[in-house]
C-alpha cells in the first residue's frame, strides 16, 4: 500500500472507529479507498476501508456480521476463526473459487436482531463493485429480522442449523436457507437416538424426555415437532422454558427433580447451557441423559461447568476434531505460517471452529454452483440463490473436500432448502469430546406435512404465489 494511501486509510480509520480486514493476497496491492459514505458504519460496529485491489472483476465479496464482542464472542470467534481460515485456503491454495479471489469485510453485531440488521442494511447493496451472492445472518434473532427483507432484496440467507425451518420449503422461501439441520429434524434426531439407546421405538412409550430451552423464537422452535413425536411414539413430552440468559435455573431443575424425566433435551445458548449443566448435577440429574442440542454442543458449553459436565451428551453437525483431513490441509498452508484468523489456536478443530469451516464450505460451494451455471465470475444474489439450489456435496465431494465424519451428504434443490437433516452425538469425557454415534438421520418424511402447512400459513399471510419447483 503505498504510503499516501496508508495514512489516508490512517485518518479513516481513526474517524470511524474502523478495522481494516481484508484477505492477504488482496493486500499487496494499492488501490483508492471508498467514499467516506460507504465507510461509515453504525455505532458501534467495525467497519473497513476497502481492500487493495478491491473492485476488479475477479473478486467476490462475502460480508460478516460477526459477534467478537458480547455475551456471545467466546462462541463467535472461534466461529469467524473457522470461517475465515477457509477463505484464505481457498484463496492461497486453490487460487480462489475457480479464480476469482474472495474479500470480506467483518461487522459487529453482539448477537443482537438490531445490529444484525444495521450490518445487513449495510452490506446488503455490496461493496467495492461487487455484489452479495450469500449472507450468513449467524443468529437466530437477525435472521427472523432479515427474513422478508433479505427476500425483497433477493439476496439469499443460509441459515445452518438455525432459522425458519417452514423455510424449507424453497417455493415460498426462494431466498431463505435453513441448510443442513433444521430445528424439525434435531428434534427427530434426538427422539431417533433415544429410541437406539432404549432399543426401539416401541420402548419410548411411556417415557418421558423433558425439553429446557431458551424462550426465543430460536427454543421455541421445536415445541411443534416435539408434539408430533410424542403422540406418534408415545412419550410423555415436558416443556421447561428458562428466560434469557439462563443465568439461574434453580426452580427449573427442581421441577425436572420432581417431575424425573428419563432424558433432557437442552436447548440453550451461550452461559444458559453451563448453567443447566452445574444445576443439574447439584440436583442428581445424570449428565449422560442429558443431551444438549446444536448450539449447546461445544467446549465453551461445557469447560465452565467442570466436572459436572463428564458425559454430557450432545447433537452436533459438526464433530470436533482436527484430525480430519481438511484441518491437517489447513494447518499446514495458513496455521503453520501465521496466517489463521485464530488468536487462540487451542480453539483450532473445536466445535464452534469446525462450524466456522462448514459455514464457509456451504458458501463456496454455492458459489461453485452459481459460477458452474453463470461462468467463473463473482455472482449476484439471485445466482447465488439459484447457487444454493444446485449445492449437491456427495460422498465422492466430501472425500475431495477432506471432510469424511465431519460434513453430511448435502444435496439442496428449489422444494428442499435443508439438504441434509442428519447429525451425530457426541460426549464430553472431561477433557475432550468423543462422538458415540454415527449419523442419526431425522425422520424428515414425518416432518414435511408439519413443515408444509407452516409453510403454506406464511404465504397465505404474506400474499406469496409458490414458485413452480418443476421449473428450477
Amino acid at each position: 500500500m503505498t504510503t499516501i494511501a496508508a495514512d489516508f486509510t490512517k485518518r479513516l480509520l481513526l474517524a470511524a472507529g474502523a478495522t481494516m480486514i481484508a484477505l492477504a493476497p488482496a493486500c499487496s496491492r494499492s488501490k483508492a479507498p471508498a467514499p467516506a459514505e460507504s465507510a461509515a458504519a453504525p455505532s458501534g460496529n467495525a467497519t473497513a476501508a476497502p481492500p487493495a485491489g478491491a473492485g476488479e472483476a475477479q473478486e467476490q465479496f462475502v460480508p460478516l456480521p460477526t459477534f467478537r464482542v458480547g455475551a456471545y464472542a467466546s462462541s463467535g470467534i472461534p466461529v469467524w476463526g473457522g470461517f475465515i481460515d477457509y477463505l484464505t485456503y481457498v484463496n492461497d491454495v486453490e487460487g480462489g473459487v475457480n479464480g476469482v479471489k474472495l474479500v470480506y469485510e467483518e461487522c459487529e453485531t453482539e448477537w443482537s436482531a438490531e445490529r444484525g440488521v444495521e450490518c445487513y442494511e449495510r452490506f446488503r447493496k455490496g461493496k467495492y463493485g461487487h455484489q452479495i451472492a450469500v449472507y450468513n445472518p449467524m443468529g437466530a434473532p437477525a435472521a427472523y429480522a432479515l427474513s422478508d427483507k433479505a427476500a425483497n432484496d433477493k439476496i439469499p440467507l443460509v441459515t445452518l442449523d438455525y432459522g425458519r425451518t417452514e423455510a424449507t420449503d424453497g417455493s415460498i422461501f426462494p431466498y431463505n436457507f435453513p441448510v443442513m439441520l433444521t430445528f424439525y429434524s434435531e428434534a427427530s434426531v434426538l427422539v431417533n437416538y433415544i429410541a437406539q439407546r432404549e432399543g426401539g421405538f416401541d420402548k419410548l412409550k411411556g417415557k418421558k424426555i423433558a425439553t429446557l430451552y431458551h424462550d426465543s423464537a430460536y427454543g421455541r422452535e421445536t415445541l411443534d415437532p416435539l408434539a408430533l413425536l410424542s403422540k406418534k411414539y408415545g412419550f410423555e413430552d415436558i416443556e421447561v422454558p428458562i428466560a434469557h440468559p439462563g443465568n439461574e435455573q434453580s426452580a427449573h431443575w427442581s421441577k425436572v427433580n420432581r417431575l424425573k424425566p428419563d432424558w433432557v433435551f437442552l436447548r440453550g445458548w451461550g452461559v444458559m447451557t453451563p448453567v443447566a449443566i452445574k444445576t443439574a448435577a447439584r440436583v442428581g440429574y445424570p449428565a449422560d441423559h442429558i443431551i444438549g442440542d446444536v448450539w449447546s454442543s461445544s467446549e465453551e458449553d461445557v469447560i465452565p461447568a467442570g466436572n459436572a459436565a463428564k458425559g454430557y451428551l450432545s447433537i452436533t453437525t459438526y464433530p470436533a476434531g482436527a484430525d480430519f483431513e481438511l484441518h491437517k490441509r489447513i494447518k499446514a498452508a495458513i496455521v503453520d505460517k501465521g496466517k489463521s484468523n485464530l488468536k487462540n489456536l487451542k480453539s483450532f478443530g473445536s466445535v464452534y471452529y469446525n462450524s466456522g469451516l462448514i459455514m464457509a464450505i456451504v458458501t463456496v460451494e454455492a458459489l461453485r454452483a452459481g459460477q458452474a451455471h453463470y461462468g467463473k465470475r463473482p455472482l449476484n444474489g439471485e445466482e447465488g440463490s439459484y447457487g444454493l439450489e444446485h449445492v449437491n456435496v456427495d460422498e465422492a465431494r466430501i472425500k475431495q473436500l477432506g471432510v469424511e465424519g465431519l460434513l453430511q451428504p448435502l444435496a439442496l434443490s428449489c422444494s428442499d432448502h435443508e439438504g441434509g437433516g442428519a447429525a451425530r452425538i457426541q460426549q464430553w469425557d472431561g477433557e475432550h469430546w468423543k462422538t458415540v454415534s454415527d449419523w442419526v438421520k431425522a425422520d424428515r418424511q414425518l416432518l414435511r406435512p408439519l413443515i408444509d402447512k407452516k409453510a403454506q400459513s406464511y404465504a397465505q399471510d404474506k400474499k406469496i404465489v409458490r414458485r413452480d419447483c418443476s421449473r428450477s
